[in-house]
């Protein structure tokens, strides 16, 4: 490829992006170039340029937490791995409060599955992560992996010297594995803390053999939810409330938002605006910094509200859809064509409040589709998506008549939804 001059000044920086750089020549990068770089390319090649650059730690430690997520969920495997391995402690903590949880319930599975992956990295990453880890989780998780007894100047008793235990690392605390598929991954864990942090290892042997409380999962969910919403991520009942319904005939867009900076705003999955719908272009009209942070929050606000789609990359990039989708019917349902009203009412009216009136129109087709039934097959698969706890628009309603599911993106999408639902019920 032609080599381009790519020096490192603001003059130039815009056009880097706009440059294609095999990996050498992104090594000659200076480092904020690097950055800019990395925004503009897709995620599979973001990853190896930061995986085989010598600056890779630095390039991952860069990313807001919720942005290095979004790579680790958009690679997977042995990659995302090596990236958890470059993850400073409160990217790392962020990733484990996001996948550790679905709702309410903490996921012990998962969370031998990564302690897996974390105790396949460096000795230093462990070590600098350590400190970090949340003590009442710990204690919660390992109280439900092992049977502890012994301690400090205690007498064990007649059944305690009885029982086979199955290791002691320090001939103080006997340890018995609940699960002995997990022996090897929490023995391995248990070791490190033991060797290099007796205290948190004596703290956390105390906890669990009874001396001192386990924290219950109620308590260690509160405090997950207290750091998520200090990154953008709203508590899982708060965010089931952008499904309140609305009564769009009497909806009236406000106009005096507040919208506080809060966390960075980030390139999120399927932001790209090209000004195909209604909704882009309205935004390349009024887009702003303090914008895309509101959109950023709603986003995440769906993400947390719909937790069984963040165990998927695909899953997730149809929440966006579903969010950008919501909230252009709801943009169309109140401008009917007027690109500057919709940037007036972007301006004044909360992204939630506008995702909810949008939400409200989908779930009135819906409830029309749940007292219908029939069984021709095209028929029955279109109600079958309407039907479901999130309405999806069924293709074989599309020009081009494919059969499979995606979401409502416009509202033609429910003008051609209602004359089907009206034929049905005509």
């Amino acid at each position: 490829m032609p080599k381009k001059s790519v020096t490192a000044t603001d003059a130039n920086r815009t056009a880097i992006t706009n440059l294609r750089l095999d990996e050498e020549d992104f090594r000659k990068l200076p480092f904020n170039d690097k950055r800019a770089y990395l925004d503009a390319v897709l995620p599979k090649e973001r990853i190896a340029l930061i995986l085989g650059d010598r600056d890779n730690k630095k390039l991952a430690r860069a990313m807001q937490p919720h942005e290095l997520y979004w790579l680790f969920k958009e690679n997977g495997g042995t990659e995302a791995m090596e990236l958890l391995g470059l993850a400073n402690p409160e990217q790392c903590v962020f990733i484990l409060d996001m996948e550790l949880w679905r709702g309410w319930s903490f996921l012990e599975d998962k969370a031998v599955e990564y302690l897996g992956y974390i105790m396949k990295g460096s000795l230093e990453h462990f070590l600098e992560l350590l400190p970090r880890l949340d003590f009442n989780l710990l204690s919660l998780f390992l109280g439900r992996e092992l049977i502890v007894a012994g301690g400090i100047g205690d007498l064990n008793t007649d059944e305690e010297r009885q029982t086979d235990w199955d290791h002691t690392f320090d001939d103080v605390f006997l340890i018995k594995f609940r699960n002995p598929h997990h022996a090897n991954i929490i023995g391995s864990f248990l070791e490190k803390i033991c060797r290099f942090d007796n205290p948190l290892y004596t703290a956390l042997m105390e906890s669990v053999s009874g001396e001192i409380d386990i924290e219950s999962e109620e308590e260690c969910y509160h405090l997950k939810s207290g750091r998520l919403a200090d990154l953008g991520f709203p508590p899982f009942d708060e965010a089931l409330e952008i499904y309140s319904r609305i009564d769009p005939a009497t909806f009236t867009p406000g106009r005096n938002k507040v919208v506080l900076p809060a966390v960075e705003a980030t390139t999120l999955p399927g932001m790209s605006l090209t000004g195909k719908t209604f909704l882009e272009r309205v935004i390349l009209r009024m887009d702003s910094e303090l914008f895309r942070m509101e959109l950023n929050y709603l986003i995440n606000t769906a993400l947390v509200a719909d937790e069984a789609h963040l165990a998927d990359m695909e899953e997730m990039r149809s929440v966006v859809d579903w969010v950008y989708g919501y909230l252009n019917i709801a943009l169309e349902y109140l401008c009917k064509g007027d690109e500057a009203k919709g940037a007036e009412i972007l301006t004044g009216e909360y992204l939630k409040r506008l995702f909810q009136l949008g939400f409200s129109v989908v779930i009135g087709l819906k409830l029309r589709g749940d007292k219908l039934n029939d069984a021709d097959y095209a028929t029955d698969k279109a109600l079958s998506g309407l039907k479901s706890p999130r309405p999806r628009f069924y293709r074989g309603l599309d020009p081009d008549g494919i059969d499979g599911y995606r979401e409502f993106q416009e509202l033609k999408d429910v003008a051609a939804m209602s004359d089907f639902l009206k034929m049905l019920e005509g």
